[in-house]
C-alpha cells in the first residue's frame, strides 16, 4: 500500500510499507487537520518528538489532504511525518475508520486511536477511543517499557 504523506522536511513521499518496517513506529491516527483536539494531540507529540524519537519514528494519519497537511504542519510547526490516507485505506486495516454519530447524525470518520509498532510492522500495543490529555506521556511508558 502506497499513501502520499509529508516529511519531517515539508517534503511530500509515497509512505510504503517499508517506511513502518525496520524499527518501532508510533502510528496515531486522528480525524481532522486543524480543529480543537487533533491540534493537541499533534502539538503535545511536536512538543515530546525528542523524547519519542530516541525510541521510535512518529507518524500521524488522517483522511485529510496533502495540502492540508502541509498547511497544518506549517501553522503547528510539527516536526513528524503526516499521512494523507484520503480514501481511508491504513485508517480500515487498522480498524479505526468507524461509524460516528454526532448530534443525531451518523457518519463514517476517524476513531482517534495509536498503535506501537515493532520493527516487523505488528502491533505490540494499542489505544482505541483515545481521550488526548496525557497521552503521549502514556504513548512514553509504554515505549519505556519495550
Amino acid at each position: 500500500m502506497k499513501l502520499q504523506a509529508i516529511d519531517c522536511k515539508g517534503e511530500i513521499f509515497e509512505l510504503s510499507e517499508e517506511v513502518l518496517k525496520g524499527k518501532i513506529t508510533v502510528l496515531y491516527f486522528y480525524p481532522k487537520d486543524n480543529t480543537s483536539g487533533c491540534t493537541k494531540e499533534a502539538c503535545d507529540f511536536r512538543d515530546n518528538v525528542n523524547r519519542l524519537t530516541t525510541m521510535a519514528q512518529v507518524i500521524g494519519v488522517s483522511p485529510d489532504s496533502i495540502s492540508s497537511h502541509i498547511k497544518f504542519k506549517q501553522k503547528q510547526n510539527l516536526n513528524f511525518i503526516l499521512v494523507a490516507d484520503t480514501e481511508h485505506k491504513l485508517a480500515e486495516e487498522y480498524g479505526v475508520w468507524k461509524e460516528k454519530s454526532m448530534y443525531g447524525r451518523k457518519y463514517m470518520g476517524i476513531e482517534r486511536s495509536t498503535f506501537i509498532l515493532n520493527e516487523n510492522g505488528d502491533i505490540i500495543k494499542e489505544w482505541r477511543k483515545v481521550k488526548v490529555a496525557g497521552h503521549v506521556e502514556e504513548v512514553l511508558q509504554a515505549l519505556k517499557s519495550l
